[in-house]
């Protein structure tokens, strides 16, 4: 029996700790904020303004998104997305990013290698103050946009993740910066 035991624990202990219980932050660098690029409902026909732009100095850079969400003509979003150069570790169980905005509701999109149509990815909600604060955004938080794609995104799946204002006429202000993973 001491021998099962001591196999068993020998092959645990081998194999790579997916658990990361304790939510300690994974060593992971999130893309440079230049690389996000900015987009709208313009490219389905709606008619959101808006801009993102990289603004502080130094460690205190962030993204501010800013602009006018429409709902007019089918539309509703403005967006600022980021492709990532590298699958993200399998052992991530979320993000974590830093944000303030105006007290309204903003939300987070993955795509991943499952969402090859331009309407599909995963949204998770977050609600800001004037103030900044650290969240944590659990993958398992993440809806699907619709019935085709899987309830959860894997992380080593997420191709890209964008900081949106989304699906009612509101002004955005939204200071965002993805920190990293958990």
């Amino acid at each position: 029996m001491r021998l099962y035991i001591a196999l068993f624990a020998f092959l645990v202990g081998a194999m790579p700790d997916h658990s990361h219980a304790d939510g300690a932050p994974l060593p992971y660098s999130p893309p440079p904020l230049s690389d996000y690029a900015f987009f709208t409902d313009q490219v389905m026909g709606g008619v959101s303004t808006g801009a993102a732009r990289v603004v502080g100095a130094g460690g205190a850079q962030h993204l501010h998104l800013t602009g006018v969400v429409s709902t007019e003509n089918r539309g509703g979003f403005i967006q600022a997305r980021v492709r990532l150069p590298a699958p993200l570790p399998e052992a991530a169980q979320g993000v974590v990013l830093r944000v303030k905005g105006n007290g309204g509701r903003y939300f987070v999109h993955l795509r991943t290698r499952g969402t090859v149509l331009p309407w599909q990815y995963y949204q998770a909600g977050f609600e800001t103050t004037g103030a900044w604060q650290d969240l944590r955004l659990p993958f398992t938080d993440f809806v699907p946009s619709g019935a085709l794609l899987r309830a959860t995104p894997r992380p080593e799946t997420v191709t890209s993740l964008a900081a949106v204002a989304y699906g009612r006429d509101h002004e955005a202000d939204l200071s965002f910066r993805w920190v990293g993973l958990y």
